[in-house]
């Protein structure tokens, strides 16, 4: 049978892709090395598939068209919008997919129990996704299975909902008739604020940022679902609430402690880095 051998949560802020260049500035020398400790950890593991878990920053799927969960069951798939290539200077991108995995995920036939699925066959994918792979998997060479969560349009699905998330893929991966090596890589922010005085004036909420790192070290599944309910989690930042995606994660992996665990300080307020290696 597959096996899931990690899952790891990174930030997908587009505006990294111009600052982390060499020499690399001083306040992101840790996050850059934190990218590179998951890199390290997909290559030791050999990893053959990638699972990811990324929200849509309203390109792809619109108010008139989003629904909660939404799976890509397509061979390939392209990379990067026309304005993040103008405005972060970021690369276009060309991934393999997985559709085996794929089926098994989103059900072959009916869909299973305790997460319905919207199915995409053209999809293109923006930075949520882009980022996070060109720096833990550079070369794009892993097939990736990409799942759109909905963190960005209410009425959006509650945290434990993306717990039941983590579970299904936990056990649907351990069922599948393969000896494929997966990985879990999901992305989102600490408390971070766009668009308002909060802007890149460190942390909006640094209470938020040190409960939710502790969820994660602690392995505290409750505790994060309760903490990052709609009226705690947008009080952090008009965008925390894509925080949710790391509860994916931490459920996939069972509420085990992580092996890294991080709210990483930079000029763009803080960055998620967590990581889980399978028992």
């Amino acid at each position: 049978m597959a096996k899931l051998v990690m899952a790891a949560v990174t930030p997908h802020n587009p505006l990294l892709w111009r600052a982390m260049r060499d020499p690399m500035p001083d306040d992101l020398a840790a996050v850059r090395k934190n990218f590179s400790t998951i890199r390290d950890t997909i290559r030791e593991l050999e990893v053959d598939v990638a699972v990811v878990v990324g929200t849509d920053h309203i390109r792809q799927f619109f108010f008139d068209n989003s629904p909660a969960f939404i799976i890509g069951k397509a061979e390939s798939y392209h990379g990067t919008y026309e304005n993040e290539v103008r405005t972060f200077g970021m690369d276009y991108a060309e991934l393999q997919g997985h559709r085996e995995l794929s089926d098994e995920i989103s059900g072959r036939t009916v869909l299973p129990e305790n997460i319905d699925f919207a199915v995409s066959y053209e999809w293109r994918l923006d930075h949520g996704f882009v980022i996070p792979l060109q720096y833990v998997i550079p070369d794009l060479d892993i097939p990736i299975v990409p799942i759109h969560v909905n963190a960005a349009l209410p009425p959006m699905p509650s945290p434990r909902r993306f717990a039941a998330l983590g579970d299904h893929l936990r056990d649907t991966i351990e069922r599948w008739d393969s000896d494929a090596r997966v990985a879990l890589l999901t992305s989102g922010h600490m408390a971070t604020d766009v668009g308002g005085p909060k802007q890149f004036a460190g942390s909006p909420d640094p209470v938020f940022d040190a409960e939710a790192v502790g969820w994660m070290r602690d392995g505290d599944l409750e505790a994060a679902i309760h903490g990052c309910r709609f009226d705690r989690i947008m009080a952090a930042g008009n965008i925390t609430y894509q925080y949710v995606n790391a509860i994916t994660a931490l459920a996939a992996m069972n509420s085990a402690p992580a092996d890294l665990a991080e709210a990483t300080e930079s000029r763009f307020a803080s960055s998620p880095f967590f990581m889980w290696r399978a028992a």
